[in-house]
Formats: structure tokens, C-alpha cells, sequence
């Protein structure tokens, strides 16, 4: 019953989020034809280069970027939680130059959980560090780059996870919905390729309030049984390696200008399965104590806020 009413809220939140681009895309495209169309910067890069007009001349070349602290209420990575009942902060730091880009993030547990109520204090348990270059192509944005992840233990004295080393190739359309194509290569630990589709559409009310309604699906090849194993129905780990596909993704937010550089955006998500190998898998890697891993949960409600500053 529970799996049901999990696909269920899914299903919704997905046909939510089409009936909302049916009903709002018409005024969105009237307001776009009243005025000069801006191409908007893929997300998968966060640079700001601005507009410029036959009559005027590009600014010089400056070094730009975002400083981003977002609080949320867990932190879920590709369908595996990695908190439970806890607040998260997570700072992050990004500087651009000609296309290139470096990016450092990092993930604070406020409350590491613990299967048998053992109280743990605050873990910063994971620095993420990307560098990319971005080029655009007429309405084709293609950034390759390479990912980081220093991991730390998840509370003091517990073992800290081998980390982990990916290369990565990510496709834009600056066109409507924006869809993104990202192929990440795991090359360290973790033998796997993780395919990303995503779609993401902005509505703006006014020059303070927009409305960004994003969904994305993924596909998981694992290379290696040990690390990325095929789960059974019981959530026990198989000989076979994970070849399906894995999480889905529905997120709203809201983002405020509070300043010409400054802004504040509120968010919530919703992560789920997108298959029946994924459910098992997804539960195998649940924080939740229980005697039985397919008790565990394989989808996630969760939200937050952040706060960002552009230079």
C-alpha cells in the first residue's frame, strides 16, 4: 500500500508540474515576444555573462561568481539518503572566468542519526570540489568537467567512506524547458555511469518573485557488483551489477530578489524510484533503523532554503 500511494504522490506531483507549464507557457510566451529575448545560462554552469546589443560592445572579461548557503531538511544524493531527522547546512562557493568554472560544496549534518538513539554531534561530513568549462554553440551548451568528493565519516569515530572521483559531460538547450543530457563517469572507487535527463522551466511574476518548476530523471550502469550491486525484492544485495533506471526528481522553488545580488530561494522536492530494482536498492541505502531493509524508505519528501550572493 505504502508503494502504491508513494507512485501515487509521484504521479501527481508530475502532472502537477505539466499542468502548470500548459496553463502558464501561453502568457509566458506573449510576455516574451513583448520584449528583446535574453538567452538564459544553462544550470549547469553558473555564470553570469551579460547581454549585449549590436550598438554596444561586450564588457571586458572579469571574474565572476555565487556564494550559496542553503539549510535543508536532508540531504538526499541521487536517491540515497544520506541524512535522517536532522537539518543540513550546506555552503558552496562557485567562481567563473572565460567559461571556466571552480566550485567547492560542502554538507554539515546538525544531528548524525543513529539506529540505536546515541546522541552524535555536528559532522561536516563531505567537500565536493568541480572544475568545468563551459562553451556555447548557437542554442548548444556543452560543459565537460571533473568532480571531487572528499567524504568524511557520518559522526565522530565511525569510518569514513572511500572517496570518490568522477568525470562528467553535460549537454544544454537554451530553448524551452532547458533539457540537459549529464553523463558522469565514476573513475576512483565507485565503478558506475550515472545519466542524468533534466528539464527545468522559469516563470517570472515580476522583477522580485519567479516561479522555477524542474523535474529529471536518471539511469544508473554499474560496472561493479561489489559497490553497485542489483538488490532483490528483500533489499539483500545480489551478485548481479545495477543496470535500470534509478531516481526521479520534482522540485519547486521560489526565488526572491532581494537585492540586484542578493537572493533568497525556498524550495521543496520530491525524490522517488523510478523502477522496482531502484525501490530495493534505494531502501538497501536508507538511514531508517529497522531489522529489515525493505522496511526502509525508497522516497523522499524534503525542502529548504537558500540564500545567494552573486558577483
Amino acid at each position: 500500500m505504502k508503494n502504491n500511494m508513494n507512485e501515487i504522490i509521484a504521479a501527481a506531483l508530475l502532472l502537477l508540474f505539466l499542468l502548470l507549464i500548459i496553463a502558464v507557457l501561453p502568457v509566458y510566451s506573449w510576455a516574451e515576444e513583448q520584449k528583446q529575448a535574453v538567452p538564459e545560462q544553462n544550470s549547469a554552469v553558473k555564470q553570469a555573462a551579460p547581454a549585449t546589443t549590436p550598438e554596444q560592445k561586450p564588457e571586458e572579461d572579469k571574474v565572476t561568481g555565487e556564494i550559496d548557503l542553503s539549510v535543508m531538511s536532508a540531504y538526499i544524493w541521487r536517491g540515497y539518503e544520506q541524512t535522517r531527522d536532522s537539518i543540513v547546512v550546506q555552503p558552496a562557493v562557485t567562481v567563473s572566468y572565460k567559461g571556466f568554472s571552480i566550485n567547492a560544496w560542502g554538507n554539515l549534518d546538525s544531528r548524525p542519526y543513529s539506529a540505536t538513539d546515541a546522541k552524535y554531534s555536528a559532522k561536516y561530513t563531505e567537500t565536493d570540489w568541480t572544475v568545468s568549462y563551459s562553451r556555447k554553440l548557437g542554442i548548444l551548451q556543452i560543459t565537460p568537467g571533473y568532480i571531487y568528493y572528499a567524504l568524511g565519516a557520518p559522526y565522530a569515530g565511525a569510518t569514513a567512506p572511500l572517496d570518490s572521483q568522477e568525470l562528467f559531460l553535460a549537454l544544454g538547450l537554451d530553448t524551452i524547458l532547458s533539457p540537459t543530457v549529464t553523463v558522469y563517469k565514476e573513475i576512483d572507487h565507485y565503478h558506475q555511469w550515472y545519466f542524468l535527463f533534466g528539464v527545468s522551466q522559469t516563470f517570472e511574476f515580476n522583477k522580485v518573485i519567479s516561479l522555477k518548476l524542474a523535474a529529471s530523471a536518471s539511469y544508473l550502469l554499474s560496472n561493479d557488483e561489489t559497490t553497485y550491486a542489483k538488490y532483490d525484492s528483500n533489499s539483500l544485495a545480489t551478485t548481479d551489477k545495477y543496470n535500470n533506471f534509478h531516481d526521479g526528481t520534482v522540485s519547486v522553488s521560489l526565488p526572491i530578489a532581494v537585492y540586484k545580488t542578493l537572493s533568497v530561494t525556498p524550495t521543496v522536492s520530491y525524490v522517488f524510484p523510478l523502477c522496482d530494482d531502484a525501490r530495493y536498492e534505494m531502501r538497501a541505502y536508507g538511514k531508517r533503523g529497522v531489522t529489515n531493509p525493505s522496511d526502509r524508505d525508497s522516497s523522499y519528501l524534503y525542502g529548504g532554503v537558500t540564500l545567494s550572493y552573486t558577483f
